[in-house]
């Protein structure tokens, strides 16, 4: 079959030798275009007869059908060539769009895996990896796609997340590390025991994710949808009015004069403008967010992003690290390092995630033969004996029971008092770090019209407070459990104003109740999580609170692009209409008024593909 094309350029060159050698016997001019006419709208006609059967009547073929019919009818046969043959180089143009919308998507698509190399029987054998069975172990070499989700069992590397993050820092991996499927293998040979088969597997749920994205309509989309049902065939009654009335009514009216307006009135009132270029809009919103490394599950979502009023976060994981580090070492008569070292050795044989953070920041080896004797004092701390010194570490109730003089710490964190020989020796911050970027998130957020940031925590009062006081948000509600910060979120949802949208903002994992019930659920860092995909309606694919800030700036550009495709293309219909039914346009006026605005559209509907990371 011939590609579209081949078809423009073919009419196009039989449509300009009718026009430029104008054979003297018009039957010969008109056959030629008549040729033009069914090499490149015959398909237009059968879509149209096709729809016709099926109940579909007033679409956009049903338009140029009957208007290049009529065309015909009157003796316009080089209109009625133009109207097909623009018509069809505005929707080439459309295709060109859509193709291109399409591949910025396509660059999250290039993480499928094309194949496995699967270890069986000290043979590796290239298998497609739904073939791949948990616990297998798979190959990877450098530079190929990793397929199947898994943890190194053999082997370093660093991988190219870009893909699925966002991020462009190559990631470093040794053994016993976790790897995703959709990330690309760098440097060195990996040997990866499988996790999770194919359809459960990260880049699986990611392309589902992408690829139904489009199967939630917007308002917008939905308004055209319903515009587009009621505004044909209102306008097709109207050109049957202008075609049959006026000729009757008017003295000296010619019906030909009036069909012909009636035909222009036809061919300008097509709302191809609308109809493709508003879910083009979204469509591009959704594949420059998954550039930036944010999934947002349906064009429904990307629409309620640019009317955030209220956004509630949790905190552990989100705005803070979510991981226990030490963050302070204040050391008497003592060297800091050394202080460390003695509090290491003491909490040696704990495995309580503060003995762990204690151990991990003094990161060296432990000598358990100076380790002499070791207690744990039941919510108090450790006594214990390194080498010659007697230690005691713990909170404040042990150096009081000991009678052991001791500085305070007004510091919000667990903090760990440390005596030697019976004298204070000073003491050891621990505490969950506030991430990076989150303080300038909240900052960027009140940027963007967001009325109320709230925290909702699970912590004590004192370290919840301390929190949202240094990222500057509005409130914070501490020591909840899951049922309490449903009900919180409840509350503050019948709190918003009417047009207005809460999100909740959490890891995906422990809040995915909140989740579902926020009018967009924004999954952090849920990459890999079931709960994340499932429950969120968007998903930011590291840990940076920022991305919220992007999606919030794309969606308010794709509505922005949407609102002036709706303004524009209404107010250049109307305009042109008015002037077909007076008489004062032309149908080839009416043609590139319609194509015109069509691809005007279509151009300013791409620049919501553009973002900035």
């Amino acid at each position: 079959m011939m590609k579209k094309g081949s078809k423009i350029i073919i009419a196009l060159i039989l449509f300009l030798l009718a026009i430029a050698i104008n054979f003297n016997n018009e039957l010969i001019n008109n056959i030629i275009y008549f040729l033009a006419y069914v090499i490149v709208g015959l398909e237009i006609v059968k879509k149209a007869l096709r729809n016709i059967t099926r109940g579909k009547v007033f679409d956009e073929n049903f338009l140029m059908t009957i208007a290049t019919l009529g065309a015909f009818a009157i003796g316009e046969f080089p209109e009625a060539v133009a109207v097909m043959l623009f018509y069809q180089i505005g929707e080439l143009f459309q295709s060109y769009a859509v193709d291109k919308s399409r591949k910025s998507i396509s660059s999250l698509m290039d993480i499928r895996p094309d194949f496995a190399n699967v270890e069986r029987n000290d043979i590796i054998q290239k298998v497609d990896p739904e073939e791949v069975n948990i616990d297998e172990i798979i190959v990877v070499k450098p530079g190929e796609k990793i397929p199947l989700d898994g943890y190194v069992v053999e082997g370093n590397s660093s991988l190219d997340t870009k893909a699925l993050t966002g991020e462009s820092l190559p990631r470093e991996v040794l053994e016993g590390d976790e790897v995703l499927s959709g990330t690309i293998n760098l440097t060195g040979l990996l040997k990866i025991k499988v996790t999770k088969e194919y359809g459960k597997s990260t880049v699986s749920k990611i392309l589902d994710l992408v690829e139904n994205a489009s199967s939630k309509k917007s308002k917008s989309e939905n308004f055209i949808t319903k515009f587009a049902k009621y505004y044909t065939p209102i306008v097709v009654f109207i050109a049957l009015f202008l075609a049959i009335i006026p000729p009757l009514i008017i003295q000296g009216a010619e019906f030909s004069d009036w069909i012909y307006r009636a035909l222009s009135f036809l061919v300008v009132s097509c709302p191809c403008a609308l109809v493709i270029s508003i879910p083009l809009s979204f469509f591009g919103g959704i594949g420059g967010a998954s550039k930036m490394g944010i999934l947002i599950k349906g064009s429904n979502y990307l629409e309620q992003l640019a009317n955030l009023d209220t956004i509630i976060f949790d905190k552990t994981g989100t705005l803070t690290e979510g991981v226990f580090e030490v963050q302070k070492v204040e050391a008497i008569d003592i060297n800091k390092e050394e202080l460390l070292k003695i509090v290491a050795y003491a909490e040696h044989y704990s495995n309580h995630p503060i003995s762990l953070s204690v151990k991990k920041a003094y990161g060296k080896e432990i000598d358990e033969k100076q380790i002499v004797q070791t207690e744990e004092l039941s919510g108090r701390g450790i006594e214990s004996k390194i080498g010659d010194k007697e230690v005691l570490v713990g909170n404040e109730k042990l150096m009081q029971e000991r009678n052991i003089a001791f500085t305070k710490c007004e510091d919000i964190g667990t903090i760990l008092y440390v005596a030697i020989n019976q004298t204070f020796a000073g003491y050891i911050l621990i505490a969950d770090k506030i991430k990076e970027d989150s303080e300038k998130t909240i900052k960027e957020l009140k940027k963007n019209n967001i009325k109320q940031t709230v925290m909702l925590t699970g912590d004590r009062k004192n370290v919840g407070e301390s929190v949202a006081k240094q990222l500057g948000l509005d409130k914070v509600y501490t020591e909840l459990l899951p049922d309490g910060k449903v009900e919180k979120v409840e509350e503050l949802l019948k709190q918003k104003s009417k047009k207005g949208k809460l999100a909740f903002v959490g890891d995906g994992i422990n809040d995915a109740p909140v989740l579902a019930i926020s009018d967009i659920g924004i999954a952090m860092g849920g990459l890999g999580s079931d709960a994340a995909i499932e429950a969120a309606d968007v998903v930011l694919m590291t840990d940076e609170p920022s991305k919220i800030v992007n999606a919030i700036k794309l969606s308010k550009k794709t509505m922005r692009i949407v609102k002036e495709n709706i303004v524009f293309a209404i107010f250049v219909k109307i305009l042109v209409l008015i002037l077909s039914a007076a008489g004062l346009s032309t149908m080839w006026q009416a043609v590139f008024a319609d194509v015109g605005v069509s691809i005007i559209a279509i151009i300013n509907a791409l620049r919501a593909l553009k973002v900035k990371n």
